[in-house]
C-alpha cells in the first residue's frame, strides 16, 4: 500500500490554540498544510492569517465551512456563503468545505430540505467558479441528518456533483463514510472530485457522537484501506487531521500535534 500524502492539521483538532499559534506550531513541527475553521480566521483577520500561512509556507488544504443553506433565511445564508467563497479565496484554499444543513427549525420535510440545500449550491456556484474556490460536499453520517446534514452519504453528494458540473466537488471524512456498504463503488466513481480527505477514528464505546473523535488508530475504522481507495480514484493530495474530541481539547496542544504526527503511519 503506498504510504499516507502531506500531512495536514485541521485547526479544530488544537482548538485551544489561535490560528496565529497554529500556524506558528504547523512550521515548527514540520506540518506542511493547515486547514482553518472559519471562526478563528475571523478573528485573527483574513489579509494577516493569508500573510502568515503564506509565509510559514504551508498549503491550505481547506477551509471549513460553508453550507448550512437551511439555517435561518435564504438570503443570509447565501449571502454567507459568499463571504466564506471570498475567505477561501483570499487564504488560497483548496477547497471550501461544505457542511450543507439539517432540518430547519421546526420542520420534519427531508426531501424539502434537501431541496433547500440543491438550490443553494446551484445559487452559489457561480461565485465559487469566479474565485476558483471548489465547493466540497462533505457528506455526514446519517446521526447528523436532522441538525447538521441532510447530505447523508458519498453517493448523493456525488450526485449532487453530477447535476452542478464544474466547481463542485467531494470532500471523504472518513469518520462520516465509513459505515457505508456502497463506499467502494462511491469512492471509485469519485475518480477527479475528491477535494479533500479528512482522517480521524471511530472509538468503541463513542461517548459523544460529535465530540469524542479519535487520532487515527484509536477506533475501528480502516484508514488506510479508504485512502487507497481515494488513490485508486486519483487522489494524490493529503491526509488532513481533524480530530474533534472533549478529551483531546483538553489536553496540551504539543502532546497533541506530536501524536497527531506520530500517528500519520496509521493512515
Amino acid at each position: 500500500m503506498t504510504r499516507a500524502g502531506p500531512l495536514s492539521l485541521n485547526t479544530v483538532t488544537v482548538r485551544p490554540l489561535t490560528l496565529a499559534q497554529t500556524i506558528e506550531a504547523c512550521a515548527r513541527h514540520g506540518i506542511p498544510g493547515i486547514s482553518p475553521w472559519r471562526d478563528v480566521l475571523q478573528a485573527m483577520g483574513v489579509d494577516k492569517a493569508a500573510r502568515h500561512i503564506r509565509d510559514a509556507g504551508l498549503k491550505v488544504t481547506g477551509l471549513c465551512r460553508g453550507g448550512m443553506f437551511t439555517a435561518g433565511s435564504r438570503a443570509a445564508a447565501l449571502d454567507e456563503n459568499r463571504r466564506a467563497i471570498a475567505e477561501a479565496h483570499a487564504i488560497g484554499a483548496d477547497c471550501l468545505v461544505m457542511v450543507c444543513g439539517g432540518l430547519p427549525a421546526g420542520s420534519k420535510d427531508l426531501p424539502a430540505a434537501r431541496e433547500i440545500v440543491r438550490e443553494g449550491l446551484h445559487a452559489i456556484l457561480p461565485e465559487a467558479r469566479a474565485a476558483g474556490v471548489t465547493l466540497a460536499l462533505e457528506p455526514l453520517h446519517p446521526m447528523t441528518c436532522a441538525d447538521r446534514s441532510v447530505l447523508s452519504t458519498l453517493g448523493q453528494a456525488l450526485d449532487l456533483c453530477d447535476e452542478l458540473g464544474e466547481g463542485a466537488g467531494v470532500a471523504v471524512d472518513v469518520y462520516h463514510v465509513w459505515w457505508d456498504p456502497d463506499l467502494a463503488r462511491q469512492m471509485a466513481r469519485a475518480k477527479g472530485r475528491i477535494a479533500g480527505f479528512h482522517v480521524c477514528d471511530w472509538k468503541v464505546p463513542t461517548t459523544d457522537l460529535v465530540f469524542d473523535r479519535g487520532l487515527p488508530g484509536e477506533g475501528v475504522i480502516d484508514i488506510p484501506a479508504i485512502r487507497a481507495m481515494a488513490a485508486a480514484a486519483g487522489w494524490t493530495g493529503g491526509v488532513e487531521v481533524e480530530i474533534l474530541s472533549n478529551h483531546w481539547w483538553s489536553q496540551d496542544p504539543e502532546a497533541v500535534i506530536r501524536e497527531v504526527k506520530s500517528r500519520h503511519a496509521f493512515c
